[in-house]
């Protein structure tokens, strides 16, 4: 337990066993209690919390930002330059993690330490949100609770895709024409190919990514923004602010020879709610159809 020393955290646990044994507690809410999960990867985060199994959280990484509460655990650090000593450290009884945690040799020692090691995959598409939430849901015995969530997702998705495909329809059948600019660090710029999650976001938006001929992620280069001819460009609020805001935005070489530059075209949105594929998707794709409806209205 967090804070208590080990002589303390026996006897807490044996109080536990001992209301177990009396038949005063719930073998479902003691297992709840012994449970100690690290999650690693924003969206697994947000679906703990979507689950109220918070509480059985002991430690997330570093893009576990939302909730606001999340941010005050225990951090692992980067999902892609775990230590096993620092994760190990939190004393898990589980680990769960996203297909991007790494490096591969850290995963394996925490495997042979012997703590349970989940790896879900990415899966850019609401289908596997939908899978992540039942496979957290398992792991933390509230499968209920999971097909709840499942049904409301599902619910909210339909009423979002149906207005975004509305927006689509009211402009002629054709949405705008999107660069992806991922920059997170000062001095780093990184254009968005296919099958990355923002390609699959723009998709689902109704709009088309401006980068086709590659996949993931490539340098920004002044050429390439040139050949491509956005019509808005599309940023993470965090990298904006990593930019300095919209105007150095806009005086990145090539951005003024876009209509994207020439028309001040460009949005953003948080990170993880625009690339996590979490349980704020729907909201996600709200907020993005309105931002790029907004951009091509002005």
């Amino acid at each position: 337990m967090p804070g208590l020393t080990n002589p303390a955290r026996r006897a807490h646990l044996a109080q536990f066993s001992a209301l177990l044994l009396a038949g005063l507690m719930p073998a479902a809410h003691a297992a709840a209690a012994n449970r100690r999960i690290v999650a690693v990867g924003g969206a697994l985060t947000e679906i703990m919390y979507a689950l109220q199994a918070q509480g059985e959280l002991v430690g997330v990484d570093t893009t576990s930002q939302f909730p606001a509460a999340a941010s005050k655990l225990p951090n692992v650090g980067y999902a892609r330059t775990l230590s096993a000593e620092g994760v190990l450290a939190l004393a898990p009884t589980h680990i769960i993690a996203s297909e991007e945690a790494g490096p591969p040799t850290v995963l394996k020692q925490i495997a042979a330490a012997g703590v349970p090691l989940s790896v879900l995959p990415a899966n850019h598409r609401f289908e596997g949100l939908v899978e992540r939430v039942q496979r957290v849901g398992e792991i933390v015995e509230r499968k209920a609770q999971a097909a709840q969530l499942v049904q409301s997702l599902q619910q909210e998705w339909a009423r979002v895709t149906a207005q975004v495909q509305a927006q689509l329809q009211a402009r002629g059948g054709k949405g705008p024409k999107v660069l992806f600019i991922m920059s997170h660090a000062p001095g780093q710029a990184m254009v968005s190919g296919t099958e990355t999650s923002a390609d699959a976001m723009l998709r689902y938006a109704g709009a088309s990514n401006a980068i086709t001929g590659f996949t993931g992620y490539k340098p920004l280069t002044p050429e390439a923004v040139i050949a491509a001819q956005p019509d808005v460009i599309l940023l993470t609020e965090q990298g904006l602010q990593v930019r300095g805001g919209v105007p150095n935005v806009l005086a990145m070489p090539g951005i003024g020879q876009t209509p994207a530059g020439r028309a001040r075209r460009v949005v953003a949105l948080e990170a993880m709610q625009l690339l996590g594929f979490g349980p704020r998707l729907p909201s996600a794709l709200a907020a993005l159809d309105a931002a790029l409806t907004k951009a091509m209205a002005a």
